[in-house]
């Protein structure tokens, strides 16, 4: 009973030692913008030893080195811009698209969250239907469109600390996180460092370099159906990535640059 015990105390420490780090970490993004997040350290260990998804390796088809070589590959394109240097067209735009009620809310949003999950169960049942037919068409099947209910901040706590896995141990902890987030950061600076680090491609993280590669453009002077575009690609930024032509993208931006005018700023 006492070794039980011990363990249980060791365990209750090892959660706590972890949840004052993560709060640590938080609190110094008030004034350090940080200079990487746990989804990209992810991706860049997979380009590094298998390269890009489409069977390109890095480095004329080589297998990178793994471990702390983000700076040589090639494909990889990050450049942080301060908040007034990103366009309030693509603020709106992502806003709109991804969490209305950012400015409103205080990380988490229960009933988004109970809607979402009501809304995928059905989406799942539709698009394996959808996918077997398309199969059997010999087309590829869209991915699923499925909503988590996670508002902005939510999304920015996964990335920026917890791994890709889905348990719900991982989900509380993204719920604790937000909370953290919106208590000892403000608004503007959860949506900079969100736009500086979320994901519009393979390799491809943060507005600018969302901006650059897909409209050689700075993202200060992003248009409204640019940033629309942008704002669309979000939840498949990878599949959308590979068409660029996509029906589906061209409509939804539409929606969301019709969307973008209500969209409230920080």
């Amino acid at each position: 009973m006492k070794a039980l015990l011990r363990w249980v105390l060791c365990l209750l420490f090892a959660a706590v030692a972890l949840e004052v780090f993560f709060i640590g970490r938080i609190a110094a993004m008030a004034v350090i913008d940080p200079q990487s997040t746990a989804f990209q350290r992810s991706e860049a260990w997979q380009l590094a030893t298998e390269g890009r998804s489409n069977g390109e390796r890095p480095h004329g088809g080589q297998r990178g080195q793994a471990g702390g070589e983000r700076g040589r590959f090639e494909d990889w394109k990050q450049e942080w811009v301060p908040y007034a240097q990103i366009a309030d067209s693509l603020k709106r735009a992502v806003i709109a698209s991804e969490d209305g009620e950012f400015v409103y809310h205080n990380g988490v949003e229960w009933e988004a969250i109970e809607r979402a999950r009501q809304r995928n169960a059905k989406a799942e049942q539709i698009a394996a239907r959808r996918a077997a037919q398309m199969r059997a068409r010999g087309k590829e099947p869209r991915p699923v469109q499925l909503r988590g209910g996670s508002t902005i901040t939510q999304q920015l706590a996964k990335n920026l600390l917890l791994s890709g896995e889905r348990t719900l141990l991982r989900k509380g902890q993204e719920l604790l996180l937000a909370v953290a987030l919106e208590l000892l950061l403000d608004k503007e600076r959860i949506l900079e460092i969100y736009l500086n680090n979320v994901e519009w491609g393979e390799g491809i993280f943060g507005a600018e370099a969302a901006a650059q590669h897909y409209f050689k453009k700075p993202a200060s002077r992003l248009g409204a159906n640019e940033a629309a575009r942008l704002a669309v690609m979000l939840p498949s930024p990878k599949f959308f990535e590979r068409r660029p032509q996509s029906a589906y993208l061209a409509g939804r931006a539409a929606t969301i640059a019709a969307r973008m005018p209500s969209a409230d700023l920080p």
